[in-house]
This record gives structure tokens, sequence and C-alpha cells, in this order.
């Protein structure tokens, strides 16, 4: 039987960044994925540009049913740890907005980089796990070439966000297998999808993005929504989905820090002749002015017909705008699951699980879900570094 001091499941984000961590321990490392490729998470984010941290990362940023589980991990491998790998490797980069950083070039120098840095463990792609066993003096690891023992086993095999990739709930079956609660995991930061009755307005302003304001279930959020022909995206909406739940009411500003009834009277005063849509085009895009007026009945009326009731009843359109989802997109185009292994299994400065020594959960597949912006990758590098170094 083949033998290492590591086997970490998983060649992605985590797992590689963990294996270049142990190494600093002296460690014979082998990772292991079923996979053809590693890391193909990181290859499409960001645009394929990478959004590889975010300079604000602090637990308020994460969601999680222990908000301060994610704290001693996050706090003993910051931000700026990261970018100076990434400025040792040469790699240019930029800070988008709200302390995001995206590679310049291409997101595959971030994989690069870390498949440089784990140079001395040993990667085997294409492999499966078939099972993994306790025994007195660890775990064994059998795949398809044969069985592998190691005292010391690491799930970073992620959740199951974008199938397409390879995404699987081998990490939860794992938690099971072994005795660990799960917290129920679901899609998030993904788009929102509307019931025929609402698409009405959506689909004629697909590709339409403008800035709005959520506020929903603990979060709020400010930042460019997007009209498509299946309901809403962009990163206001990805972000507040994760805070909400099937059947609850969304309250959309798709303008924030205007009072559009406002506005309207004030024009009835000095435009009353012009039509309300095009008042309205002056304080909203084009697109979007003309279906609100369309759907309240007012394409072709008058600004000075209207009585503050009906102008009140259009900002309230705007800046109110109620909608409820039907349901989101799913895992397909998920960018992370929310939930996953309890964090009151685990260690929070090990991550080893509390029950099962040698045994643990690192990066997505735990229940520590960042918000959009460079945060789950952050969390994937805090977690595996906390994980390698354990002793």
């Amino acid at each position: 039987m083949e033998h290492a001091d590591l086997v970490i499941l998983g060649a992605g984000a985590a797992g590689l960044f963990c294996a270049g961590s142990s190494l600093a321990q002296g460690r014979r490392v082998l990772v292991l994925d079923h996979a053809r490729v590693p890391a193909e998470k990181i290859r499409i984010s960001g645009g394929g540009r990478c959004n590889f941290t975010n300079l604000a990362t602090g637990p308020d940023r994460f969601l999680s049913g222990n908000p301060r589980f994610a704290a001693s991990a996050l706090a003993r491998y910051a931000p700026g740890a990261f970018v100076d790998l990434v400025d040792r490797a040469g790699i240019t980069w930029h800070e988008k907005t709200q302390g995001q950083l995206f590679c310049d070039g291409k997101a595959t120098q971030i994989t690069d980089m870390l498949l440089d840095r784990m140079r001395g463990a040993e990667l085997r792609l294409g492999t499966a796990i078939e099972r993994v066993d306790r025994q007195a003096e660890g775990f064994v690891i059998k795949t398809p070439g044969g069985a592998i023992a190691a005292p010391r086993v690491v799930v970073a095999t992620g959740g199951k966000s974008i199938p397409k990739i390879g995404a699987t709930g081998l990490a939860y079956d794992l938690a099971a297998q072994f005795g660990l609660r799960l917290v129920e995991t679901r899609p998030a930061l993904v788009p929102l999808t509307f019931a025929e009755q609402d698409l009405a307005l959506c689909r004629p302003l697909a590709g339409l993005s403008v800035e709005a304001r959520i506020a929903h279930g603990g979060g709020a959020f400010h930042d460019a929504l997007l009209f498509t022909h299946r309901g809403l995206s962009g990163p206001a909406i990805l972000q507040i989905s994760s805070f909400w739940r099937a059947g609850e009411v969304l309250t959309i500003d798709l303008a924030p820090g205007r009072d559009i009834a406002a506005d309207l009277k004030v024009a009835r005063g000095s435009r009353g002749k012009a039509q309300v849509a095009t008042v309205l085009a002056q304080l909203l895009p084009d697109r979007l002015a003309q279906a609100v007026a369309a759907e309240a009945g007012l394409a072709q009326a008058r600004l000075a017909d209207q009585p503050n009731a009906r102008l009140e009843a259009l900002g309230a359109r705007v800046n109110r705008w109620q909608v409820r989802p039907v349901g989101t997109e799913g895992y397909r185009t998920a960018e992370v699951t929310l939930g996953g292994v309890d964090t009151r299994d685990l260690d929070a400065k090990t991550l080893q699980a509390r029950k099962v020594p040698g045994l643990a959960f690192i990066g997505e597949c735990v229940d520590v879900t960042g918000w959009l912006g460079g945060y789950n990758f952050q969390w994937a590098w805090a977690s595996a570094d906390a994980a390698a170094r354990a002793p």
C-alpha cells in the first residue's frame, strides 16, 4: 500500500494552496482530483481575470451559522500575505472597486503560481476517490490505482456550484460518513428567476444594467443590477441571493439617491406639457423609463395631467419595486454553495473535525460563504493555510 503524510482531496484553489503550505512542514503531500485539469474555478473566475482576494476581508463579509468561526483563519492569513505571493510571482494586478483585486492578465497565472508553489508535492489528476476509511493509524483512500494510507486527510473538494466543471457533493458525503453535521446547502451568488407575469417588464429590458440598492435579510448592497430574459442578475442581485429565501419578496431601489416621485412633481410645474416617459428618461436609463411608463399606462400621457397619487405610485415603482422571485438559476450558474460542513464540528484554528483527529475540511465545502468580490478565494487561502499548519 502506498503511504503519504498528507492526502488532499481536491485540486482547486484551497487544495493547491494547502499543498504548498504543507510542504513547509516537511510532509510528503499527495493531491488527488477526479478532474483532468486543476483549478477550473480559478480559470473562469472574475471574467477570466480572477478576483483573487479583497482588501476589505473580515468576518462580517461572510455568512455562516457561526459568524465568528472564520475570524481565526482570516486573521492569521490576511489578504496582504496572498498579494505578496502574487507580487513575488511577477503577476500584475489592479484594484477594480470596493477592495476587489484582479489580475491584469489571465486568471491561469494564479493557478500556475499555486502549482509552482507546491512543487515537491505530487498532483494526480483524473483520479476518482472511491472510498475514504478510517483505521488505527489514520485513513485509507481507495482509488482506481490502488489504496493510499495517510495519517491526515484534508477535504478540499468544494461545493456543488458549476457542476459542468466537475463540482460534486463528495465533501458532504464524507462529512456525513464521519458523523459531522451539515448545514442545508443551496446555490449562492446566483441570478434570480421570475414568474411569467414579472418577466413582462424584464424581457424587453434584457441586457440593461442599472445602479440599484437592495436590502434584505440582513444584507444591503448598492451595485449594478442586470435585467435578463429569465429575471435579474448583476452584482447587486448575486449578493442579495445569499440572503434571499424562496417565497420572500425583494424591495429594489432602481434609482438610489433619487426620489422619483418628488422629481416628477417638480418637473410637472415647469414641463407639464412633456410626456411622462420623456421626463422619466432624464432620471433613468431611457429603456427603463419607457418600460416603467408603459407598464403604468402612461406611455403617451402628459406630465401635467397626472395627480400626485399617480406620480407617487410611479415613483414607488422605481424606488420601491417589489418582486417575488420564483427561484434561482441553481448550481448551474451559482458562483458558490451556501451552507455545508457545520462549523460546530470543526476546530476554528485547524479546520480539523473535533471528533475525527487528522481529518480537516477547507474552502467552499465548509459553512462559510463570502460575499461577491474575492472573499471566497481569501477564505480558500486562509482555511487552507490553517489546515496545513496544524500540528
